[in-house]
């Protein structure tokens, strides 16, 4: 132990809330079979939505039985606390998310188990729906320190955690086995002193005006990220 560091004095935060989020764009929702499964079975079985699993531990579901056992599992899971992403111009469920490895008495905590179907992805709404939950454990709780981990060898993810701000802190390797095949883990992470000036930037770029009569943004969510 450093003895020249000072000692903090940092009382344990609360777990993130389970409860419904609403953003300009889109809602996160706590888990529900009955609520959600329907709707995320169509959007994970959507056109070009067989990719969605690739770096999961769990799917493709088959059947709208085989995803409702799925979601009934995540509305029962503490952690990681499943949200289901529903987008709010179509009024459907299109996705999921969590708050994982959620540590309050470090101030530490995950998402993951990240998966959108195609009419979600690269939308405003799939980005608010990441911003509503980082806002949520940096500004509502107070954590120190947020993470977003995935496999080294899926670049979207990567590329997607440097676009939101997070440091890439290096690669552990043989991490885990994951349906049979080796995981090499990437680790990104947001502390506490970075996000006060992230936030603005989602903000701005989320911002109605940031967009044209097309839909197209006019800047780019530019969080320069620094590397480790």
């Amino acid at each position: 132990m450093n003895t020249s560091e000072p000692i903090l004095d940092f009382p344990p935060r609360k777990p993130p809330e389970r409860r419904i989020f609403t953003g300009q764009y889109v809602a996160l929702e706590p888990a529900s079979e009955d609520r959600h499964s329907n709707d995320l079975f169509a959007a994970a079985t959507a056109k070009n939505g067989d990719r969605i699993w690739d770096y999961l531990p769990y799917g493709p579901f088959g059947t709208q039985a085989e995803m409702a056992k799925r979601v009934a599992l995540c509305e029962a899971s503490v952690d990681p606390q499943y949200m289901t992403l529903r987008r709010l111009d179509t009024g459907r469920c299109s996705g999921m998310a969590t708050f994982m490895r959620i540590d309050p008495a470090m101030g530490v905590v995950e998402i993951g188990h990240i998966w959108m179907a195609p009419e979600l992805q690269r939308t405003r709404a799939a980005t608010e729906a990441i911003f509503l939950m980082m806002d949520h454990v940096m500004t509502d709780l107070k954590y120190r320190r947020l993470e977003w981990k995935c496999n080294a060898a899926n670049d979207a993810s990567q590329n997607a955690a440097r676009r939101f701000g997070f440091t890439f802190e290096g690669i552990f390797r043989q991490h885990m086995i994951v349906k049979g095949h080796n995981r090499d883990t990437a680790w990104f992470s947001i502390i506490d002193s970075e996000w006060p000036a992230l936030r603005e930037k989602f903000i701005a770029w989320l911002a109605p005006e940031n967009f044209d009569t097309e839909g197209r943004q006019r800047t780019q969510l530019a969080t320069g990220e620094r590397q480790a």
